[in-house]
């Protein structure tokens, strides 16, 4: 199969990358800009002719869009670039392939969800109700897809890092390490996810691909605080004192989920994905950062 990846120098992108360099398939990995040392194609997904002629130029079966406006708090006064990148995009995708009869595997976000006062993991067919023009403009590219008329699967995960750019762990990494004390949420609690788990599960949704919206994070629940405090321990750096504290001591212009754990039963039951524990992805992430690899 013939596969395109967008937003390859991201996270997600970059697990992609490992992916496909072990894999039977041939993947296309396009980015708005190249990325020093990786093989790049440089595609703008919000240009509809752009995408139709690198669909065309490499026979492209399936797209896996990793690509994404992100800036949860500059999404605030950023809307229409949001909705440009996040939903109008997403819709080019999908109506490409569409024309093709291709595949579009979309990854969407926990920030759909969020307004109401949730207390058990969210489901696939649950009402979105996002908090922010981030989640918003999400929706919106979820919903275009679904009305474009072409194949696709959905995935929405949460709390993504990985070895890779800029994430909550990489973070809290270097300022345990370099902070005798830290202060960090514990009133938003969700599921962290491990870039490299949710790539292997897009490799196994690609081989049999069953349309819907899914899923998936890494198993079980815990809260910024809890995500931090593991990171010191698994990384050694346990002279910096992290304490819990409420949201409303770090002001944002969004109010973010309080509770967004996904409930994982569609994915695992529909593909046959065993998801790993999220404290035991974190060690594995943390040592590999620790040792450079």
């Amino acid at each position: 199969m013939n596969i395109l990846v967008t937003g390859a120098n991201g996270q997600l992108g970059n697990e992609m990358r490992i992916i496909g360099s072990k894999s039977a398939d041939n993947y296309v990995f396009t980015d708005i800009v190249a990325q020093e040392g990786s093989s790049t194609l440089i595609l703008d997904i919000t240009d509809i002719d752009a995408i139709r002629e690198m669909v065309r130029a490499h026979a492209i079966e399936a797209i896996v869009n990793c690509a994404a406006y992100t800036n949860v708090d500059a999404a605030e006064s950023n809307y229409e670039l949001a909705e440009k990148l996040n939903a109008e995009a997403p819709a080019n995708l999908a109506a490409v392939m569409n024309e093709v009869g291709g595949w579009l595997i979309h990854i969407s976000t926990d920030y759909v969800f969020g307004k109401e006062a949730y207390n058990t993991p969210c489901r696939e067919d649950q009402q979105g109700t996002p908090t922010g023009v981030y989640g918003l403009t999400k929706l919106h590219g979820e919903q275009k897809i679904q009305q474009s008329g072409c194949k696709y699967v959905i995935i929405r995960t949460a709390w993504l890092y990985s070895e890779f750019g800029k994430n909550f762990c990489k973070t809290m990494l270097t300022l345990t390490a370099t902070k005798p004390a830290l202060k960090v949420v514990f009133d938003q609690c969700g599921t962290p996810t491990y870039a490299w788990d949710l790539a292997e599960a897009v490799e196994v949704i690609l081989k049999n691909p069953v349309q819907g919206i899914y899923h998936f994070s890494n198993e079980g629940v815990c809260s910024w605080y809890d995500f931090a405090q593991m990171v010191a321990r698994f990384s050694g750096h346990n002279a910096c004192d992290i304490q819990p504290c409420h949201s409303d001591e770090f002001p944002s212009p969004v109010k973010r989920p309080s509770y967004s754990v996904l409930d994982k039963t569609k994915i695992k039951e529909t593909f046959g994905l065993s998801i790993a524990y999220w404290t035991d992805s974190l060690e594995l992430c943390v040592r590999n950062l620790i040792k450079g690899v």
